[in-house]
């Protein structure tokens, strides 16, 4: 037991041996640690201290370098200032030297003014002196010295114009009908436009016979169908591989061609399908016609014109007028009219825009009882045209009185291009029969003395005589005579009966 108690005894102090030593040994080792940590820090601090003094400098350097920068502008703008003020400086002076002039000067112009008043009233004084002398010889006042060579001056200018008139209007009837041909055959000969013929069928070539079965359909319903949304008529015959269409509406006829063709292409031919492909081409013929005017107006340099112009003259593509197609006929007017406005010094460019516009009364969306003229007088009236167009428009067959140049020029112009050997169709045998059927209708009337069929057939004048027929006979025998041409004669466009009654006394001095 006391053995056990030694050996508890040699543990207890070789524990607290060893602990002492254990805490000897760690606190050695945590103060190495401690002087290690120290050294470290110290470093780091120094690091630390030597990049905040290098980041320092560097900031430092970048503000002096700023603040030179900044102080070099502002040495700029003082240097800007002090050379602006000085330039100020200068113009203050050369401005109040100009002053000084100007203050000069007017002093100087009031000094002669004065003297110049001076004179004047010198110079009247003279004058009063001068005219009491002259009336007292004269024995006449001022008054009546100046009428008297007022009148003594015009007595001789009247002559002497009189005399100018005469010399200008002798020279004038020797070379007026000569130099109106010279403007007419040069302007003849510097518009070359080809002729084209109108007909009032159109011929639509098909591939072989059996198209011809498909169009005409079961029972014929296909071509009924495509007759009544066209409006034309179509004649399938015997002619091999053609179909023909007529009708005296151009417009129509290309709407059946291009309908045809389209149903033709897809093979679908039925009543609902050629409805579908007929509305599609009307809208097709529609922009068509509209960019027809366009290209028109560009080609001929007129502008301006109003959309719904632009519309008419497109139209004129598809009509025709004695054969002759009705666009072609008003470009070449108008390239007529700017030429010879041109030859006589007026404005070229408002005659082209009359003379193309002149028969846009022949294409009307509505159907009038106005001549063609007159109508296109009031279209053009409705669409703003300048008062001058709209005269020349309506006065061109003289349904109204003209009263610019530019309305004779458009006259003589339309009857060049409508006279021009083939550029109408109807021949001068029917031509020459038309105007005799009018006079001898108008002649067989009791009463009437003198018929004469005037502008190509498009007036009748009538004269009766004034013992036979009042005032109001004449009316009813206008309409009378227009009734019967209307019933007995085929005729373009409108003919105008004029009657005229007068009463003559002659009698001569032997």
């Amino acid at each position: 037991m006391y053995e056990a108690i030694l050996i508890v005894i040699g543990l207890v102090i070789g524990g607290c041996a060893g602990y002492s030593f254990f805490r000897y040994v760690l606190k050695k080792k945590y103060l190495r640690m401690i002087e290690t940590a120290n050294k470290e820090a110290d470093v780091i601090k120094e690091k630390k201290l030597l990049e905040v003094k290098e980041k320092f400098l560097n900031k430092k350097a970048e503000l002096e370098k700023e603040v030179q920068q900044r102080n070099q502008r502002i040495l700029q703008v003082e240097n800007k200032l002090k050379q602006r003020e000085i330039g100020l400086n200068q113009r203050q002076e050369e401005l109040g030297r100009r002053k000084q002039e100007l203050d000069n000067t007017h002093n100087r112009l009031n000094t002669q003014q004065q003297a110049l008043n001076r004179k004047e009233e010198e110079l009247e004084k003279l004058q009063l002196k001068e005219r009491e002398k002259l009336e007292e010889l004269s024995g006449l006042s001022a008054d009546e010295a100046k009428k008297r060579l007022v009148d003594s001056l015009k007595d001789e200018a009247r002559s002497n114009a009189q005399s100018y008139i005469n010399d200008i209007m002798d020279d004038a009837k020797l070379t007026a009908n000569k130099e109106a041909k010279r403007i007419v055959i040069q302007t003849i000969q510097r518009v070359a436009t080809e002729t084209a013929i109108e007909n009032s069928v159109t011929v639509f070539h098909i591939d072989n016979d059996e198209v011809k079965g498909r169009i005409i359909g079961r029972e014929g319903r296909n071509i009924r169908a495509l007759e009544a949304a066209t409006g034309v008529e179509i004649v399938v015959d015997d002619t091999p591989e053609a179909i023909v269409i007529s009708a005296f509406d151009p417009v129509r006829r290309e709407i059946c061609r291009l309908a045809l063709h389209q149903l033709i292409a897809d093979g679908r031919i039925h009543p609902a399908r050629i409805e579908e492909v007929v509305a599609k081409v009307k809208k097709q013929v529609e922009d068509e016609v509209i960019e027809t005017g366009k290209r028109t107006a560009i080609d001929l340099g007129i502008h301006g014109l109003h959309p719904e112009l632009v519309r008419i003259i497109g139209k004129m593509k598809y009509r025709s007028s004695y054969g002759q197609n009705l666009l072609q006929h008003a470009r070449e007017t108008a390239n007529l009219c700017s030429v010879m406005a041109a030859e006589l010094g007026l404005n070229p460019k408002k005659a082209k825009r009359a003379g193309l516009l002149h028969d846009i009364g022949k294409v009307p969306d509505e159907e009038s009882e106005l001549p063609h003229a007159l109508y296109g007088a009031k279209l053009a009236e409705k669409y703003k045209e300048k008062p001058e167009i709209v005269n020349a428009i309506g006065a061109h067959h003289d349904e109204m009185e003209m009263t610019t140049l530019l309305a004779p020029i458009v006259q003589v112009c339309d009857a060049i291009s409508g006279a021009r050997p083939g550029a109408r169709r109807e021949i001068a045998e029917a031509y020459i029969k038309r105007l005799n059927d009018l006079e001898q209708i108008a002649s067989s009337y009791e009463g009437v003395t003198k018929t004469y069929a005037i502008q190509a057939g498009r007036e009748l004048r009538v004269i009766v005589g004034a013992d036979k027929i009042d005032d109001k006979q004449i009316e009813k025998l206008s309409a009378d005579i227009a009734r019967r041409i209307q019933d007995e004669m085929t005729y373009p466009g409108q003919v105008k009966i004029t009657v005229i009654r007068e009463t003559r006394s002659v009698s001569y001095a032997k």
